[in-house]
């Protein structure tokens, strides 16, 4: 079957999202995209990826009490490219891959990088938020960095935080809100392998319908 869909797949740290969107790609046969942006957005503006890896998915230090305040959104600010921080050049420079991503891809999966909102406005994207209660998220976490359910909660709730933070910043919407996805789904329910059959399984009814 080919697909036309794009499925734009936000995610809590610790539920398996990009593990989910990996194996929903190899499902559906299609390209998928998440760190490997960071490397295509670095060759293309000519900045080091381990400088644009650092602050991926961070919005603007400067202005994160504005931010946490409400009284600032990116949507709302204009200046120059040249003049920008890092941050912006990078959500830019993304925001614009992943436009041609899907121009020339077509149907593709995509994890994180506000893609559920700078694909807001095509049919084709069909996007999924993951999340996992926050004992499932601190066992699979421990295991995979080896830390203790100390640690592994602190990094999960920091990770989260950057996380809203820019998605917020950069949509002026509130990230993992049921309302900004098609679809939001808790992966301890089914385990990683079974969501993303799950939602396979969605988007080919989807594309029937």
């Amino acid at each position: 079957m080919e697909f036309n869909t794009i499925a734009a797949i936000g995610r809590q740290y610790g539920s398996g999202g990009r593990e989910i969107g990996e194996m929903l790609s190899e499902m559906m046969g299609v390209p998928f995209f998440d760190r490997e942006l960071i490397a295509i957005a670095a060759e293309k503006s000519g900045v080091s990826k381990d400088v644009y890896s650092h602050i991926d998915e961070t919005a603007t230090n400067s202005l994160l009490y504005a931010l946490s305040t409400g009284a600032y959104t990116f949507s709302s600010h204009f200046t120059t490219v040249s003049d920008l921080p890092l941050n912006d050049k990078l959500y830019i420079i993304q925001t614009n891959l992943i436009k041609d991503i899907v121009r020339q891809n077509g149907s593709c999966v995509i994890v994180g990088r506000c893609a559920d909102y700078i694909l807001k406005d095509d049919p084709r994207c069909a996007s999924f938020f993951i999340h996992a209660p926050m004992k499932d998220r601190i066992a699979r976490i421990m295991e995979k960095e080896n830390l203790s359910a100390a640690q592994a909660e602190s990094r999960i709730i920091k990770t989260d935080k950057k996380r809203a933070n820019y998605y917020n910043f950069y949509t002026n919407r509130d990230w993992g809100d049921i309302n900004n996805y098609e679809l939001s789904i808790n992966s301890a329910a089914l385990g990683k392998k079974k969501t993303a059959e799950f939602i396979f399984e969605y988007i080919k009814k989807r594309e029937n319908k």
